[in-house]
């Protein structure tokens, strides 16, 4: 699914979602284009996932089409989910500054249960291992890659910082993230080589098997 659409594609988006539902018909009218334009932009935002209809009976003759957004449009339009994280972290730290560091162990403690979960039964192949993870990455919202090096190290790169701005504020976000990778890869030595809070591009991890090491 695409996270960006066309401009005209966005006038569409951001007219349903101030009505909620609505016709070809009606979008037309309101954006003063041709609902012939109107309906080809429903039927690519449609493939995508992004918007769905439903039939409206309107007396004889065929049922028209009323469109909404789907779920899977919500990454279009602003969140302020960061901003709300730190500032309740803010909150949480001027009542006890030790809460935020066992909310932090606890984040990286819940996914390292789940990574594990992943990982089972990859013990014998490292590198599957390494690529699992990189997924789990990935569908945190890190957009994460990794690849093989020739020494037999492997590099994961977050090239997407899914929590940037509670981790300007709070370093254990970085401290945490980097200590769930060790605790995934046990068996490697895992080194942060570039960090985005420095003002690298990415955050990326250098992760050599102990073996190789």
């Amino acid at each position: 699914m695409r996270t960006t659409v066309t401009a005209r594609g966005n006038e569409l988006v951001t007219a349903l979602k101030h009505a909620g539902e609505a016709t070809a018909d009606e979008l037309a009218a309101q954006l003063g284009v041709t609902v012939s334009a109107v309906r080809q932009q429903l039927d690519s935002l449609a493939a995508d996932g992004l918007v769905a209809w439903r039939p409206l009976a309107r007396g004889r003759g065929r049922p028209t089409h009323v469109y909404r957004l789907t779920r899977a449009a919500e990454p279009l339009f602003p969140k302020a989910y960061g901003g709300l994280t730190t500032e309740l972290l803010g909150y949480v730290a001027d009542a006890d500054p030790n809460l935020v560091d066992d909310i932090f162990d606890r984040r990286r403690q819940r996914r390292l249960e789940g990574a594990q979960a992943r990982l089972a039964g990859l013990e014998s192949d490292f590198r599957a291992r390494v690529a699992t993870l990189a997924k789990i990455l990935d569908e945190d919202g890190y957009l994460a890659s990794w690849e093989a090096l020739p020494d037999g190290s492997y590099r994961i790169v977050e090239h997407n910082c899914a929590v940037l701005d509670v981790a300007e504020r709070y370093g254990q976000a970085c401290t945490s993230e980097i200590a769930f990778l060790r605790q995934a890869l046990p068996d490697a030595r895992v080194e942060r080589v570039s960090h985005m809070i420095n003002g690298a591009h990415s955050c990326a991890y250098e992760v050599t098997p102990r073996s190789a090491s």
